[in-house]
């Protein structure tokens, strides 16, 4: 493995609405991610733990961002993430606008200020084949017991619009349908409860990880549902676990907006860096 195991490797651990990142940054030392690393940061005992690990690299913009599950599978898209790295590089630079550059293409990220990080997520991606869904069909209504819609962000998703989110229990709703056949890449899962027009109740199971306190391309999928569904106009509020976002559909994309922290920074020590080989 490409690890600093002589020294040790910084890290820095922050959140968004309590949706958790391990971030280390690799524009200077050229560090590469495994899999392996990735699960045994991740836990929350025997490592750090997070909900996702980003990486940052040098890029066409001004950063080029990676992000890997709990699980060490990658992932194109981290809303949360890609937020609080945005305040941390605007912080870093003194600049108020951002170009970084992930999996899932350019994004543009912004002080929205008051403490705020606004990111455009780029737009949401609806055919069937985008998201990915294993076969042709309409992704408003997908044939799924309460008739989920589909949306791709760059990672799938699927937004059940419920009554009552509080009642569902997630633990066990979730797993069900992030491995439903018709992902063949698994999802996202979210419940939605629209309060009001512009208000949105949502919990979430992400992909690889399990229910967190909030998640950004989740909150992004869920406006996108509700406006493709005609619940809510195209600027909602979202209420998550961990605190609420913004949420804006817009013609150049979708673009959210909250607030992140920046927790502490610390060394992954060479004895730990080695346990994983």
């Amino acid at each position: 493995m490409n690890m600093r195991s002589e020294t040790g490797l910084p890290f820095m651990k922050m959140h968004g609405l309590g949706n958790d990142f391990v971030v280390i940054d690799a524009r200077q030392n050229g560090f590469a991610v495994t899999p392996e690393l990735a699960r045994g940061l991740a836990d929350r005992h025997f490592g750090v733990g997070f909900d996702q690990l980003a990486l940052i690299t040098k890029g066409t913009g001004d950063a080029h961002l990676t992000f890997y599950n709990a699980d060490g599978s990658t992932s194109a898209a981290c809303g949360n993430a890609t937020r609080c790295i945005a305040r941390h590089l605007i912080s870093e630079s003194g600049s108020g606008q951002l170009v970084l550059t992930t999996d899932r293409g350019t994004l543009e990220a912004c002080d929205a200020g008051g403490g705020l990080t606004s990111v455009n997520m780029g737009a949401p991606q609806l055919d069937w084949s985008e998201i990915p869904l294993a076969e042709q069909m309409d992704t408003l209504e997908l044939p799924i017991e309460g008739a989920p819609v589909a949306t791709g962000m760059g990672n799938p998703h699927c937004t059940f619009f419920v009554e009552d989110a509080e009642a569902v229990p997630l633990e066990n709703f979730g797993p069900r349908y992030e491995h439903h056949p018709l992902y063949p890449q698994r999802t996202n899962v979210q419940v939605a409860q629209v309060i009001a027009p512009d208000r949105i109740r949502m919990r979430v199971w992400e992909r690889g990880a399990g229910v967190t306190l909030a998640s950004g391309s989740s909150s992004c999928a869920t406006a996108v549902a509700a406006v493709r569904r005609g619940l809510t106009g195209r600027k909602v509020d979202i209420v998550l676990d961990g605190g609420e976002l913004q949420v804006e559909w817009r013609e150049d994309g979708v673009w959210m907006t909250g607030p992140t922290a920046h927790v502490f920074s610390g060394v992954l020590t060479p004895e730990f860096l080695e346990s994983l080989g």
